[in-house]
């Protein structure tokens, strides 16, 4: 019996262990079946990513390119509208000519009339393209600097107050007209300065930096109109100030804004960096350790400077530094590496249309490109206020 008891142990025992042993073996395989599988799901998850890495980057590269071609695509078209609208304003006016008689005056042989042309729109016509030019750049700055979309050099006031000391300078002062533009300048600083600290109220919003901006605007030009009443001043002097004019413009003109501008212009190119920073929040901007006080100072002045500089040219211009950068936005995006100087060469386009358009629509009579800008600009302020609902809030 004993022995009988014994084996049946034994045979228990072998039995268990045996068991033991398949249960391990199972759980190797299983183990192993398990880590085969995970690395099958990981050499899987790793295929997938990088398939869709690579689709992402296809897509990245296809947008980007499209990008490009788009914007350059943008510039292509307008650089050839305005060297178009350049050779129609040559030749639009009350001195027929065609191109063969124009080309054979300027570099073959002495005509008359191609004479009065080279000294008569030649000039008018670089006027308006630089003070088209500095104006659009000065509203797309003073966008990114206020963040305000609906701000424009015109309607807060910076051309008004700009204008106001060019036609004290015009009136008391004639033998310093050449100095005109600095003084323009000082005015476009006072008045942007009142602006700002009158609009600041724990803070500055859009709606008030606009309210503002008309009532200092309205104070400005009511100075400048007195001051025109009193002088009594033909189109050629104080009164071509307050009404946006560039006749009678002539090469010393073209000398003069070229050496304000073109330093202005080069300048604001290459505060692409900075507009594109000033887009962010002022607390992430911060954080990024850069002073937005400082920078949103140098620039305003820029901005101020130019629309300054246009004015003393041009008189004072409303509404151009409120449209064209919007309709850059639309075209080639908001980066402003490519939209400062879309909006420049916008800005140049715009102003020669408008003064051509002046100049041949009511002819022999002129409507200044400063009452086609406000007759376009007008409407086109009322629908941007419309379309953006939170400007008030």
């Amino acid at each position: 019996m004993d022995k009988e008891n014994t084996g049946a142990k034994i045979f228990k025992l072998e039995k268990a262990e045996i068991k033991k042993v398949e249960t391990k073996k199972n759980e190797i395989k299983k183990v192993e079946i398990n880590k085969a599988e995970a690395k099958k799901n990981e050499i899987k998850k790793a295929e997938i990513n990088k398939a869709e890495a690579k689709k992402n980057e296809i897509k990245k590269s296809a947008l980007k390119k499209k990008g490009i071609i788009r914007i350059t695509t943008a510039f292509a078209i307008l650089i050839i509208l305005h060297i178009a609208l350049i050779f129609i304003s040559v030749l639009a006016g009350s001195i027929d000519t065609g191109f063969i008689k124009l080309f054979r005056g300027l570099f073959v042989e002495y005509d008359h009339d191609i004479a009065i042309i080279y000294d008569l729109r030649f000039p008018r016509i670089i006027v308006s393209m630089t003070a088209g030019a500095a104006l659009a750049t000065a509203g797309t700055l003073l966008q990114a600097v206020l963040k305000n979309p609906l701000a424009d050099p015109g309607i807060i006031g910076v051309t008004s107050g700009a204008g106001f000391a060019g036609v004290i300078v015009s009136s008391f002062f004639p033998a310093i007209y050449y100095q005109k533009p600095l003084f323009c300048v000082v005015g476009a600083c006072v008045a942007f300065i009142m602006v700002y600290m009158l609009s600041w109220q724990n803070g500055l919003t859009p709606i008030r930096i606009i309210l503002v901006g008309i009532a200092v605007e309205a104070v400005f030009s009511g100075f400048t109109q007195g001051f025109e009443a009193m002088a009594g001043s033909t189109l050629s002097g104080v009164a071509s100030i307050t009404d946006g004019n560039v006749t009678l413009k002539t090469w010393t003109d073209v000398k003069t804004i070229i050496v304000y501008a073109i330093p202005g212009l080069i300048i604001a190119l290459l505060t692409f960096s900075i507009c594109n920073i000033l887009i962010l929040k002022d607390e992430t901007v911060r954080g990024l350790g850069i002073n937005v006080n400082r920078i949103r100072i140098i620039v305003s002045f820029i901005a101020v400077f130019l629309a300054g500089v246009a004015t003393a040219f041009a008189g004072a211009i409303s509404f151009l530094g409120l449209i064209v950068p919007h309709i850059g936005r639309l075209i080639v995006g908001n980066n402003h590496k490519v939209l400062i100087p879309y909006s420049m060469i916008l800005g140049s386009f715009v102003f020669l249309l408008a003064d051509t358009l002046g100049r041949t629509i009511a002819m022999p009579y002129e409507i200044s490109p400063g009452i086609i800008m406000a007759v376009i600009g007008g409407p086109s302020f009322i629908m941007l206020l419309r379309k953006e609902k939170n400007y008030g809030r």
